[in-house]
Protein backbone atom coordinates (compact mmCIF):
# COMPACT_ATOMS: atom_id res chain seq x y z
CA UNK A 1 0.00 0.00 0.00
CA UNK A 2 1.02 3.40 -0.72
CA UNK A 3 2.02 6.06 2.03
CA UNK A 4 -1.18 7.78 2.85
CA UNK A 5 -2.12 11.13 3.51
CA UNK A 6 -2.10 11.51 6.78
CA UNK A 7 0.79 9.24 7.06
CA UNK A 8 3.37 10.03 10.06
CA UNK A 9 0.78 12.71 11.73
CA UNK A 10 0.26 11.54 15.62
CA UNK A 11 -3.41 12.67 17.00
CA UNK A 12 -3.88 12.23 20.33
CA UNK A 13 -7.44 11.70 21.01
CA UNK A 14 -9.38 12.69 24.39
CA UNK A 15 -12.83 12.43 22.87
CA UNK A 16 -15.85 10.90 23.74
CA UNK A 17 -19.51 9.92 22.56
CA UNK A 18 -19.83 10.53 19.35
CA UNK A 19 -18.66 13.89 17.50
CA UNK A 20 -15.26 13.84 18.31
CA UNK A 21 -14.47 9.94 18.15
CA UNK A 22 -15.96 10.33 14.00
CA UNK A 23 -13.55 13.26 13.58
CA UNK A 24 -10.56 10.83 14.59
CA UNK A 25 -11.90 8.01 12.88
CA UNK A 26 -11.30 10.23 9.52
CA UNK A 27 -8.09 11.65 10.38
CA UNK A 28 -7.10 7.81 11.30
CA UNK A 29 -8.63 6.66 7.61
CA UNK A 30 -6.08 9.00 6.10
CA UNK A 31 -3.35 7.51 7.46
CA UNK A 32 -2.82 9.15 10.71
CA UNK A 33 -1.60 7.56 13.72
CA UNK A 34 -4.85 8.23 16.55
CA UNK A 35 -3.72 7.26 20.28
CA UNK A 36 -7.32 7.47 22.12
CA UNK A 37 -6.15 8.36 25.58
CA UNK A 38 -8.45 6.25 27.96
CA UNK A 39 -8.57 5.66 32.26
CA UNK A 40 -9.25 1.98 33.55
CA UNK A 41 -10.69 4.27 36.54
CA UNK A 42 -13.14 6.28 35.22
CA UNK A 43 -16.32 5.68 33.10
CA UNK A 44 -17.07 7.94 29.98
CA UNK A 45 -20.42 6.97 29.38
CA UNK A 46 -21.77 6.41 26.14
CA UNK A 47 -18.53 6.33 24.73
CA UNK A 48 -17.58 2.74 25.19
CA UNK A 49 -21.45 1.61 26.66
CA UNK A 50 -23.93 2.93 29.15
CA UNK A 51 -22.38 0.55 31.77
CA UNK A 52 -19.30 -1.76 31.89
CA UNK A 53 -20.54 -4.84 32.76
CA UNK A 54 -24.21 -5.02 31.75
CA UNK A 55 -25.97 -7.91 32.91
CA UNK A 56 -27.12 -10.84 30.28
CA UNK A 57 -30.75 -10.40 30.82
CA UNK A 58 -30.35 -7.10 30.46
CA UNK A 59 -28.69 -7.47 26.58
CA UNK A 60 -30.95 -10.48 25.65
CA UNK A 61 -34.16 -8.76 26.12
CA UNK A 62 -33.57 -7.38 22.30
CA UNK A 63 -35.76 -4.70 22.56
CA UNK A 64 -32.95 -1.56 22.92
CA UNK A 65 -31.82 0.36 20.47
CA UNK A 66 -28.48 -0.53 19.14
CA UNK A 67 -26.49 2.04 20.80
CA UNK A 68 -27.30 1.16 23.92
CA UNK A 69 -28.11 -3.06 23.94
CA UNK A 70 -26.95 -4.02 20.76
CA UNK A 71 -24.05 -6.28 21.69
CA UNK A 72 -22.97 -9.11 19.55
CA UNK A 73 -25.23 -12.18 19.62
CA UNK A 74 -27.33 -10.52 22.38
CA UNK A 75 -24.80 -11.88 24.78
CA UNK A 76 -22.97 -10.39 28.12
CA UNK A 77 -19.00 -10.65 27.57
CA UNK A 78 -15.85 -9.92 30.41
CA UNK A 79 -15.00 -6.98 28.27
CA UNK A 80 -18.25 -5.70 26.93
CA UNK A 81 -16.68 -2.31 26.84
CA UNK A 82 -14.92 -3.38 23.76
CA UNK A 83 -17.84 -4.66 22.18
CA UNK A 84 -20.24 -1.80 22.00
CA UNK A 85 -22.03 -1.19 18.58
CA UNK A 86 -21.74 2.62 18.95
CA UNK A 87 -18.17 2.56 19.55
CA UNK A 88 -16.91 -0.03 17.49
CA UNK A 89 -18.44 2.30 14.59
CA UNK A 90 -15.86 4.68 14.67
CA UNK A 91 -12.70 2.80 16.51
CA UNK A 92 -11.17 1.16 13.70
CA UNK A 93 -7.52 2.26 12.88
CA UNK A 94 -7.35 3.76 16.18
CA UNK A 95 -4.66 2.90 19.33
CA UNK A 96 -5.92 2.94 22.41
CA UNK A 97 -3.65 3.24 25.89
CA UNK A 98 -4.67 3.85 29.38
CA UNK A 99 -3.66 6.26 31.96
CA UNK A 100 -5.18 8.18 34.83
CA UNK A 101 -5.21 11.58 33.95
CA UNK A 102 -6.72 13.17 37.46
CA UNK A 103 -3.17 11.80 39.09
CA UNK A 104 0.13 13.59 39.38
CA UNK A 105 2.14 10.42 37.83
CA UNK A 106 -0.31 10.17 34.92
CA UNK A 107 -0.34 13.57 34.25
CA UNK A 108 3.36 13.39 33.74
CA UNK A 109 2.89 10.61 31.25
CA UNK A 110 0.69 13.07 29.23
CA UNK A 111 3.12 15.29 29.26
CA UNK A 112 5.39 13.42 27.68
CA UNK A 113 3.48 11.94 25.06
CA UNK A 114 2.74 15.85 24.02
CA UNK A 115 5.44 16.65 22.22
CA UNK A 116 5.46 13.42 20.58
CA UNK A 117 2.36 14.77 18.63
CA UNK A 118 0.83 17.10 16.20
CA UNK A 119 -2.60 17.17 17.04
CA UNK A 120 -4.86 16.96 20.00
CA UNK A 121 -8.91 16.45 19.71
CA UNK A 122 -11.52 16.65 22.39
CA UNK A 123 -14.98 17.10 22.90
CA UNK A 124 -15.50 16.83 26.44
CA UNK A 125 -18.13 19.28 28.61
CA UNK A 126 -16.17 22.48 28.62
CA UNK A 127 -14.79 22.52 32.15
CA UNK A 128 -13.42 19.11 32.19
CA UNK A 129 -9.97 19.70 30.75
CA UNK A 130 -9.44 22.74 32.84
CA UNK A 131 -10.31 20.06 36.06
CA UNK A 132 -7.29 18.40 34.73
CA UNK A 133 -5.20 21.41 33.91
CA UNK A 134 -4.86 20.48 30.31
CA UNK A 135 -4.92 23.63 28.19
CA UNK A 136 -3.62 25.36 24.29
CA UNK A 137 -0.91 27.55 26.79
CA UNK A 138 0.04 24.15 28.57
CA UNK A 139 0.26 22.14 24.95
CA UNK A 140 2.03 24.97 23.29
CA UNK A 141 5.07 24.48 25.86
CA UNK A 142 5.19 21.17 25.50
CA UNK A 143 4.88 21.34 21.70
CA UNK A 144 5.22 24.92 19.94
CA UNK A 145 3.89 23.72 16.53
CA UNK A 146 1.11 21.34 18.08
CA UNK A 147 -2.72 22.18 16.70
CA UNK A 148 -5.27 21.73 19.49
CA UNK A 149 -8.92 21.14 18.61
CA UNK A 150 -11.97 21.66 20.75
CA UNK A 151 -15.27 20.82 20.37
CA UNK A 152 -17.57 22.29 22.86
CA UNK A 153 -21.33 21.75 22.18
CA UNK A 154 -22.48 25.64 22.04
CA UNK A 155 -18.41 27.41 22.29
CA UNK A 156 -16.10 28.33 25.00
CA UNK A 157 -17.58 32.02 25.83
CA UNK A 158 -21.23 33.28 25.71
CA UNK A 159 -24.24 32.57 27.99
CA UNK A 160 -24.49 29.00 26.92
CA UNK A 161 -20.66 28.14 26.97
CA UNK A 162 -21.29 26.32 30.91
CA UNK A 163 -24.61 24.21 29.39
CA UNK A 164 -23.27 20.11 28.42
CA UNK A 165 -25.44 18.35 25.71
CA UNK A 166 -25.46 15.69 23.29
CA UNK A 167 -25.66 16.66 19.33
CA UNK A 168 -29.59 15.95 19.58
CA UNK A 169 -30.16 18.88 22.21
CA UNK A 170 -28.19 20.71 19.64
CA UNK A 171 -30.40 19.55 16.70
CA UNK A 172 -33.43 20.82 18.32
CA UNK A 173 -31.94 24.55 19.81
CA UNK A 174 -30.96 25.41 16.48
CA UNK A 175 -34.10 23.78 15.00
CA UNK A 176 -33.32 20.93 12.75
CA UNK A 177 -36.33 18.66 14.32
CA UNK A 178 -38.91 22.11 14.19
CA UNK A 179 -38.47 21.40 10.35
CA UNK A 180 -38.02 17.98 9.73
CA UNK A 181 -41.47 16.29 10.88
CA UNK A 182 -44.91 16.18 9.70
CA UNK A 183 -47.03 19.32 9.62
CA UNK A 184 -49.82 16.92 11.76
CA UNK A 185 -47.31 15.88 14.86
CA UNK A 186 -44.91 18.08 17.17
CA UNK A 187 -41.54 17.20 17.02
CA UNK A 188 -41.57 15.54 20.54
CA UNK A 189 -42.81 12.95 18.10
CA UNK A 190 -39.58 12.31 16.26
CA UNK A 191 -37.41 9.40 16.02
CA UNK A 192 -33.29 10.50 17.08
CA UNK A 193 -31.11 11.28 14.15
CA UNK A 194 -27.45 12.71 15.80
CA UNK A 195 -27.06 14.68 12.67
CA UNK A 196 -25.07 17.33 14.75
CA UNK A 197 -22.56 14.36 15.69
CA UNK A 198 -21.41 13.50 11.83
CA UNK A 199 -21.50 17.12 11.34
CA UNK A 200 -19.49 18.59 13.76
CA UNK A 201 -17.09 15.92 13.35
CA UNK A 202 -17.09 16.08 9.64
CA UNK A 203 -16.08 19.80 10.30
CA UNK A 204 -13.12 18.75 12.90
CA UNK A 205 -11.78 16.81 10.50
CA UNK A 206 -11.46 19.03 7.77
CA UNK A 207 -10.77 22.13 10.36
CA UNK A 208 -7.72 19.67 11.26
CA UNK A 209 -6.61 19.28 7.79
CA UNK A 210 -6.56 22.72 6.99
CA UNK A 211 -4.28 23.69 10.60
CA UNK A 212 -1.95 20.83 9.10
CA UNK A 213 -1.94 22.45 5.88
CA UNK A 214 -1.14 25.50 7.53
CA UNK A 215 1.85 24.57 9.79
CA UNK A 216 3.08 22.86 7.07
CA UNK A 217 3.38 26.27 5.31
CA UNK A 218 4.54 28.44 8.35
CA UNK A 219 5.62 26.25 11.19
CA UNK A 220 3.12 26.93 13.39
CA UNK A 221 0.49 25.32 15.35
CA UNK A 222 -3.26 27.10 16.33
CA UNK A 223 -5.99 26.38 18.46
CA UNK A 224 -9.00 25.61 16.79
CA UNK A 225 -12.64 26.22 18.74
CA UNK A 226 -15.43 24.35 16.62
CA UNK A 227 -18.70 24.89 18.67
CA UNK A 228 -21.10 22.33 17.52
CA UNK A 229 -24.21 24.12 16.97
CA UNK A 230 -22.52 26.13 15.07
CA UNK A 231 -21.15 23.82 12.45
CA UNK A 232 -24.71 22.75 12.34
CA UNK A 233 -26.42 25.48 11.50
CA UNK A 234 -25.33 26.01 8.31
CA UNK A 235 -26.75 22.64 7.02
CA UNK A 236 -30.12 24.61 7.76
CA UNK A 237 -28.91 28.11 6.07
CA UNK A 238 -32.09 28.10 3.40
CA UNK A 239 -34.16 28.36 6.48
CA UNK A 240 -31.84 30.41 8.34
CA UNK A 241 -31.81 32.82 5.33
CA UNK A 242 -35.85 33.13 4.51
CA UNK A 243 -36.53 34.40 7.84
CA UNK A 244 -33.71 37.27 7.75
CA UNK A 245 -34.54 38.10 4.25
CA UNK A 246 -38.50 37.88 4.39
CA UNK A 247 -39.06 37.22 8.55
CA UNK A 248 -40.65 34.02 7.27
CA UNK A 249 -40.40 31.06 10.12
CA UNK A 250 -40.54 27.69 8.26
CA UNK A 251 -42.39 24.87 9.26
CA UNK A 252 -42.35 21.24 8.87
CA UNK A 253 -42.95 20.68 5.27
CA UNK A 254 -43.37 16.46 5.59
CA UNK A 255 -41.86 14.84 2.91
CA UNK A 256 -43.27 17.27 0.34
CA UNK A 257 -41.33 19.27 -1.85
CA UNK A 258 -41.25 22.96 -1.62
CA UNK A 259 -41.56 23.55 -5.38
CA UNK A 260 -44.81 24.08 -7.06
CA UNK A 261 -43.64 21.68 -9.65
CA UNK A 262 -43.25 18.42 -7.27
CA UNK A 263 -46.07 15.94 -6.77
CA UNK A 264 -46.51 13.43 -6.01
CA UNK A 265 -43.76 13.93 -4.06
CA UNK A 266 -43.80 11.46 -1.00
CA UNK A 267 -42.41 7.89 1.06
CA UNK A 268 -45.25 5.89 0.44
CA UNK A 269 -45.86 2.77 2.53
CA UNK A 270 -45.54 -0.67 0.51
CA UNK A 271 -46.47 -4.41 0.71
CA UNK A 272 -44.46 -6.02 3.98
CA UNK A 273 -43.98 -4.83 7.72
CA UNK A 274 -42.25 -1.39 7.69
CA UNK A 275 -41.61 -1.21 3.98
CA UNK A 276 -41.48 2.10 2.03
CA UNK A 277 -40.80 3.47 -0.92
CA UNK A 278 -39.99 7.39 -2.08
CA UNK A 279 -41.20 8.76 -4.78
CA UNK A 280 -40.41 11.93 -6.75
CA UNK A 281 -42.83 13.20 -9.89
CA UNK A 282 -40.48 16.65 -11.60
CA UNK A 283 -42.68 16.84 -14.74
CA UNK A 284 -45.44 15.88 -17.11
CA UNK A 285 -43.26 13.23 -19.17
CA UNK A 286 -42.91 11.35 -15.33
CA UNK A 287 -46.39 11.52 -14.07
CA UNK A 288 -47.44 9.77 -17.14
CA UNK A 289 -44.90 7.35 -16.98
CA UNK A 290 -45.94 7.18 -13.56
CA UNK A 291 -49.31 6.46 -14.55
CA UNK A 292 -48.24 3.86 -16.90
CA UNK A 293 -46.39 1.68 -14.28
CA UNK A 294 -49.81 2.27 -12.28
CA UNK A 295 -51.62 0.65 -15.14
CA UNK A 296 -53.50 4.04 -15.60
CA UNK A 297 -55.96 3.35 -12.92
CA UNK A 298 -59.48 5.49 -12.97
CA UNK A 299 -58.44 8.00 -10.69
CA UNK A 300 -55.19 9.22 -12.72
CA UNK A 301 -57.86 11.03 -15.05
CA UNK A 302 -59.73 13.15 -12.12
CA UNK A 303 -59.35 16.69 -12.80
CA UNK A 304 -57.34 17.33 -9.47
CA UNK A 305 -54.52 15.77 -10.71
CA UNK A 306 -54.68 16.84 -14.29
CA UNK A 307 -51.78 18.55 -14.09
CA UNK A 308 -48.11 19.65 -11.74
CA UNK A 309 -50.29 22.68 -9.94
CA UNK A 310 -53.56 20.73 -9.54
CA UNK A 311 -51.54 17.63 -8.08
CA UNK A 312 -49.78 20.16 -5.86
CA UNK A 313 -53.30 21.23 -4.30
CA UNK A 314 -54.85 18.34 -3.69
CA UNK A 315 -51.57 16.29 -2.71
CA UNK A 316 -53.18 14.85 0.39
CA UNK A 317 -56.29 13.21 -2.35
CA UNK A 318 -53.23 12.39 -4.27
CA UNK A 319 -51.17 10.59 -1.98
CA UNK A 320 -53.79 8.56 -0.27
CA UNK A 321 -54.44 6.77 -3.87
CA UNK A 322 -50.96 6.18 -4.63
CA UNK A 323 -50.63 4.63 -1.19
CA UNK A 324 -53.13 2.31 -2.06
CA UNK A 325 -51.59 0.92 -4.72
CA UNK A 326 -48.05 0.52 -3.09
CA UNK A 327 -48.79 -1.30 -0.60
CA UNK A 328 -49.59 -3.78 -2.78
CA UNK A 329 -46.12 -3.86 -4.04
CA UNK A 330 -42.52 -5.03 -2.76
CA UNK A 331 -40.48 -1.52 -2.78
CA UNK A 332 -37.52 -3.00 -4.17
CA UNK A 333 -38.42 -4.71 -6.84
CA UNK A 334 -41.08 -1.23 -7.52
CA UNK A 335 -38.34 0.93 -7.29
CA UNK A 336 -36.41 -1.09 -10.06
CA UNK A 337 -39.59 -1.03 -12.20
CA UNK A 338 -40.06 3.10 -11.59
CA UNK A 339 -36.31 4.09 -12.67
CA UNK A 340 -36.81 2.25 -15.66
CA UNK A 341 -40.19 3.73 -16.66
CA UNK A 342 -37.75 7.20 -16.18
CA UNK A 343 -39.58 8.05 -12.69
CA UNK A 344 -37.68 9.01 -9.87
CA UNK A 345 -38.25 6.48 -6.62
CA UNK A 346 -35.72 5.08 -4.12
CA UNK A 347 -36.56 2.38 -1.42
CA UNK A 348 -36.57 2.92 1.62
CA UNK A 349 -33.51 0.33 2.96
CA UNK A 350 -33.65 -1.19 6.50
CA UNK A 351 -29.90 -2.57 7.30
CA UNK A 352 -30.40 -5.83 6.34
CA UNK A 353 -31.15 -4.15 2.61
CA UNK A 354 -28.32 -2.18 3.00
CA UNK A 355 -25.93 -5.06 3.51
CA UNK A 356 -27.62 -6.98 0.81
CA UNK A 357 -27.46 -3.85 -1.62
CA UNK A 358 -26.07 -5.33 -4.87
CA UNK A 359 -24.02 -2.19 -5.66
CA UNK A 360 -22.49 -1.50 -2.30
CA UNK A 361 -21.24 -5.23 -2.85
CA UNK A 362 -19.80 -4.39 -6.08
CA UNK A 363 -17.91 -1.60 -4.87
CA UNK A 364 -16.57 -3.26 -1.93
CA UNK A 365 -17.95 -0.77 0.94
CA UNK A 366 -18.36 -3.39 3.70
CA UNK A 367 -15.21 -4.92 4.69
CA UNK A 368 -14.24 -7.65 7.34
CA UNK A 369 -12.04 -7.15 10.10
CA UNK A 370 -11.84 -9.55 12.93
CA UNK A 371 -11.55 -8.03 16.63
CA UNK A 372 -11.00 -10.70 19.53
CA UNK A 373 -13.72 -9.35 21.72
CA UNK A 374 -16.16 -8.75 18.67
CA UNK A 375 -15.66 -11.83 16.63
CA UNK A 376 -15.90 -11.31 12.94
CA UNK A 377 -17.78 -8.89 10.88
CA UNK A 378 -18.73 -6.93 8.38
CA UNK A 379 -17.74 -2.96 8.91
CA UNK A 380 -18.45 0.25 7.14
CA UNK A 381 -15.61 0.64 4.68
CA UNK A 382 -13.58 4.33 3.62
CA UNK A 383 -15.97 7.12 2.88
CA UNK A 384 -13.56 8.40 -0.58
CA UNK A 385 -11.79 6.44 -2.84
CA UNK A 386 -8.15 7.23 -4.06
CA UNK A 387 -6.53 6.79 -7.28
CA UNK A 388 -3.15 7.78 -6.10
CA UNK A 389 -3.15 6.32 -2.45
CA UNK A 390 -5.47 3.05 -2.27
CA UNK A 391 -6.16 2.19 1.45
CA UNK A 392 -8.54 -0.24 3.60
CA UNK A 393 -9.54 -0.53 6.77
CA UNK A 394 -6.55 -1.42 8.40
CA UNK A 395 -7.11 -2.23 12.44
CA UNK A 396 -9.98 -3.23 13.77
CA UNK A 397 -11.96 -1.26 16.69
CA UNK A 398 -9.44 -0.72 19.49
CA UNK A 399 -9.84 -2.66 22.82
CA UNK A 400 -9.41 -0.61 25.48
CA UNK A 401 -5.20 -0.51 26.47
CA UNK A 402 -4.47 -2.78 23.67
CA UNK A 403 -1.77 -0.85 22.28
CA UNK A 404 -0.03 -0.12 26.08
CA UNK A 405 3.01 -1.38 25.77
CA UNK A 406 3.50 -0.31 22.17
CA UNK A 407 2.56 3.73 22.97
CA UNK A 408 4.44 3.98 26.56
CA UNK A 409 7.41 1.70 25.36
CA UNK A 410 7.97 2.97 21.90
CA UNK A 411 6.08 6.22 21.70
CA UNK A 412 6.91 7.89 25.26
CA UNK A 413 10.22 5.43 25.97
CA UNK A 414 9.35 4.42 29.55
CA UNK A 415 11.39 1.81 30.30
CA UNK A 416 10.39 -2.19 31.22
CA UNK A 417 10.64 -0.94 35.08
CA UNK A 418 8.52 2.32 35.03
CA UNK A 419 5.83 0.77 32.71
CA UNK A 420 5.59 -2.55 35.30
CA UNK A 421 5.43 0.38 38.35
CA UNK A 422 2.65 2.41 35.70
CA UNK A 423 0.78 -1.06 35.41
CA UNK A 424 1.01 -2.18 39.56
CA UNK A 425 -0.40 1.87 40.33
CA UNK A 426 -3.36 1.52 38.04
CA UNK A 427 -2.93 3.18 35.14
CA UNK A 428 -2.02 0.59 32.78
CA UNK A 429 -4.18 -2.15 31.75
CA UNK A 430 -7.22 -3.65 29.88
CA UNK A 431 -9.72 -3.79 32.38
CA UNK A 432 -12.06 -1.42 34.70
CA UNK A 433 -11.75 -1.31 38.08
CA UNK A 434 -14.29 -3.98 39.33
CA UNK A 435 -15.76 -0.47 41.39
CA UNK A 436 -17.51 0.44 37.78
CA UNK A 437 -20.87 -1.48 37.50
Amino acid sequence: MENLPLEGIRVIDLTVVWSGPYATQMLADWGAEVIRVESCQHWQNYTRGTEARPSQPTIGRKVALPWFRGYPGWKAHPRSWNRFPWFNTHARNKLSMTVDLMRPEGMDIFKRLVPKADLLIENNSVDTLDKMGISYDLLKELKPDIIMIRMPGWGLTGPYSGYRAFGLQMEHTCGHSYIRGYKDTPPTTLTTSFHCDAVAGGTAAFAALMALRQRDRTGKGQFIEIPQIEAMIPQLGQSIMDFTMNGRVQTTVQNWHPSLAMAPHNCYRCQGDDRWINITVTSEDEWQAFCGVMGHPDWTRDGRFADALSRVKNQEALDERIEAWTVTQENIPLMHRLQEAGVPAGAVYNAADVFADPHLKERGFFQEMTQEDCGTHLYHGLPWKASKTPNRLRLPPCRLGEHNEYVYKEVIGVSDEEYAELEKAGHIGMDFIPSIP
